[in-house]
């Protein structure tokens, strides 16, 4: 039987949860993220009625929750074509492990693995459904004299 929720926000979830949309591969593209970003899956992925696609299912890397789904036709959303319109930047432990387990498992670089001048360690891949992440570790707190001085080198 159904009860009403506690809180206005589902527990593990935070006011802005990423929604990546997929062009009929999202079953291939949960696999894919629990290999390779060591993604924890959040309950059973759900079916479009009638079909193999997947209308919901729900990740977790780290403290942070994604959904996922399979573009409807009739929808205004829908998976990466040529580009996607948003990325995701993630703040873990290792940078270069996600970045390198990335990249060896046919992930495309877009921005070699670097130290940015504000202090994070950081690059960037586009995956094999082409949508963008950024795998950063936050190395150093400079004053911002230092970060200005450091973008001029």
């Amino acid at each position: 039987m159904a009860e009403k929720a506690k809180t206005p926000i589902p527990d593990g979830t935070s006011t802005i949860t990423p929604h990546l949309w997929f062009n009929g591969d999202c079953g291939r593209a949960l696999e894919f993220y629990q290999k390779t970003f060591d993604a924890q899956p959040l309950g059973s992925a759900m079916p479009w009625p009638d079909s193999e696609r997947i209308m919901h299912a729900m990740l977790k890397i780290g403290d942070s929750n994604f959904m996922l789904a399979d573009a409807h036709p009739a929808a205004y959303e829908g998976g990466p074509n040529s580009r996607s319109t948003v990325g995701l930047f993630c703040y873990v432990e290792d940078c270069d492990l996600y970045y390198n387990r990335a990249v060896e498992a046919g992930c495309e670089i877009v921005e070699e693995m670097m130290d940015a001048f504000w202090g994070d360690r950081l690059g960037k891949i586009k995956d094999l459904f082409g949508h963008t992440w950024a795998f950063a570790t936050h190395k150093w707190i400079y004053t911002p004299e230092e970060m200005q001085a450091r973008q001029k080198q």
